[in-house]
């Protein structure tokens, strides 16, 4: 299996009910997984690599701390990888420009941005497949709104086998029920909207987001999240914490109104945080942690790569020597 994400800011609470903590379950249940810290997809859509390295360093802290144990999962940086990215080039004489630009990240990212595509935006889709047929993934956990990249990837997969020969196997897509955790204020919680609570925030941190949340006058407490984002979001995120539905957490705070909602949420996150927070501090500890990781991972998914290139060239007959 091939997950992983663009360290484009720290991990958040989306995150981890989103995605971390099913891929510890998968993890548990033998999967073999890599994990790919996509540091090159950073600069699709932005002019700046800023702040690149702690983000990755600090993604690979939240993991671990969630419970991604490195010996059974391959945690690597997309950068490192230099015959991943070799892949690219075969991978992309098998699409046409109409293909791209059809699809809906590309097509989404260059509507809300409203300038020409970079080169790099454009064949994001290519750099996934190359991402999932490195390692011969044959299953990738998605939401439904990414089911176009996993179908970009079989394309190319199905036209590498018909025109060199059997290879590639043909993934599927492990479509995943998580929760959409709203941010606070009501949107997708997302680090570029600024209302994501950080997995990496301090108990105090924590407090001072979810209290800054905008809510309403309306005293009574109720889940409506078309009418009453703030407020609806709050319950979510606190209920998700709690392991009830945001509609019992509601009739629970009843006529306490929007403060005591907050006092509520924020103590729901901090005690659900609090065990992952503690791991962290401790494994932030040993400052040379990280890079050990990385240095491993690295090194077996440049294995696997090199091994796929090797066959990739053998199949398209450019062995010379």
């Amino acid at each position: 299996m091939l997950t992983g994400e663009r360290p484009t800011g720290p991990l958040h609470l989306g995150h981890y009910f989103g995605t971390i903590r099913e891929r510890v379950r998968l993890q548990q249940a033998g999967v073999e997984m890599f994990l790919v810290l996509a540091d090159y997809q950073v600069i699709t859509d932005r002019d700046t690599t800023d702040n690149v390295r702690e983000n990755v360093h600090g993604a690979v802290l939240d993991y671990l701390a969630a419970g991604i144990d490195p010996e059974r999962t391959t945690i690597f940086t997309h950068s490192s990888i230099p015959a991943l990215n070799q892949l690219l080039l075969p991978f992309l004489s098998l699409v046409t420009e109409a293909e791209l630009h059809r699809n809906p990240t590309v097509k989404s990212e260059y509507a809300a941005s409203g300038r020409a595509l970079s080169g790099l935006l454009l064949t994001y889709p290519v750099h996934q497949a190359a991402d999932i047929l490195f390692c011969k993934g044959n299953l990738v956990p998605v939401g439904k709104d990414n089911l176009p990249h996993v179908e970009m990837t079989r394309v190319i997969a199905r036209r590498f086998n018909e025109r060199y020969g059997e290879l590639f196997p043909v993934p599927d897509a492990l479509v995943t029920a998580t929760p959409e955790v709203p941010g606070l204020d009501g949107r997708k919680m997302s680090k570029s909207y600024g209302n994501a609570i950080s997995l990496s925030m301090t108990p105090e941190e924590t407090v001072a987001a979810i209290r800054r949340t905008r809510t309403d006058q309306e005293r009574r407490i109720t889940f409506d999240p078309e009418a009453r984002p703030g407020v609806s979001a709050l319950l979510t995120t606190a209920a998700l914490c709690l392991d009830v539905t945001p509609a019992e957490l509601a009739d629970d705070v009843g006529d306490a109104g929007s403060n005591a909602l907050k006092t509520v949420t924020a103590a729901a996150v901090n005690d659900f945080l609090a065990p992952m927070r503690e791991r962290r501090r401790s494994l932030a500890a040993d400052g040379e942690l990280v890079r050990s990781v990385l240095r491993r991972g690295n090194e077996r998914a440049n294995a696997e790569a090199e091994a796929t290139l090797d066959e990739v060239r053998e199949a398209m007959g450019t062995v010379y020597c």
